[in-house]
């Protein structure tokens, strides 16, 4: 199974935590069984939002599905909307398997949220993140203002700190060995500052298969914590 392809954002409060606590694991002696430092960077990497394991947070449906991929399989996939609510459904299952549920508020649960209370203003499923596709190696992404408001309304809704932000699956790779490939963002909402943001991708298929959904939500929740 290929590992997610990893973007470090720059120093956060999430940053910091995690950069904390390899510091003092650098520092202490290896006990007899114990993980060599380099397995355990190699694991941190492996899993960038690993400390939010028990923490409360907010994820968002996911917020775009792009067109005119070259493999045909966004065509293939139907109506945008009904096969981004299928993936919504993929990555609440793959959180519940790995026993994140109810700390982690699904997509679904997020949207739910919102229409219960109209006042904030806030739609789950349009909340204008176009802004966070831009890799940051090219300069980007950016939190604007008004994005970083809706993401607080949406984490306070659940009494939560960060928000999981997909921005946008998109198909990829050659043929005959196409991928599903999610922008994951995730956003220390109280400080309006990034804290992660990457890519992850489904194993590859030759045509285009409801097992990509599936596939590429599994990887998410790689990134918190492993299987049970």
């Amino acid at each position: 199974m290929e590992s997610p392809r990893i973007v470090i954002r720059p120093p956060s409060y999430l940053a910091v935590l995690l950069a904390g606590t390899t510091a003092c694991a650098s520092g202490a002696p290896v006990q007899p069984g114990a993980a060599a430092p380099a397995a355990a960077a190699a694991d941190a990497a492996m899993r960038p939002l690993a400390s939010l394991a028990d923490a409360r947070v907010v994820v968002v449906p996911v917020q775009s599905l792009r067109a005119g991929d070259t493999l045909g399989f966004a065509a293939a996939a139907g109506e945008p909307r009904a096969y981004l609510a299928l993936l919504d459904d993929e990555i609440a299952f793959a959180l519940g398997e790995r026993g994140l549920h109810p700390a982690w508020a699904s997509g679904v649960e997020t949207a739910r949220m919102a229409r219960r209370n109209p006042t904030f203003g806030v739609d789950a499923y349009a909340l204008d993140a176009g802004e966070l596709r831009t890799d940051p190696k090219k300069g980007g992404p950016e939190l604007t203002p008004g994005l970083s408001s809706r993401l607080r309304a949406l984490a306070a809704l659940h009494g939560a700190r960060y928000v999981v932000v997909p921005v946008e699956l998109r198909f990829a790779g050659p043929r005959g060995a196409g991928r599903a490939v999610l922008r994951v963002v995730a956003i220390d909402a109280r400080a309006a500052q990034l804290a992660w943001s990457g890519d992850v991708s489904s194993d590859p298929s030759s045509a285009f298969s409801p097992a990509l959904a599936a596939g590429v939500a599994e990887r998410l929740a790689d990134l918190i914590t492993a299987a049970r």
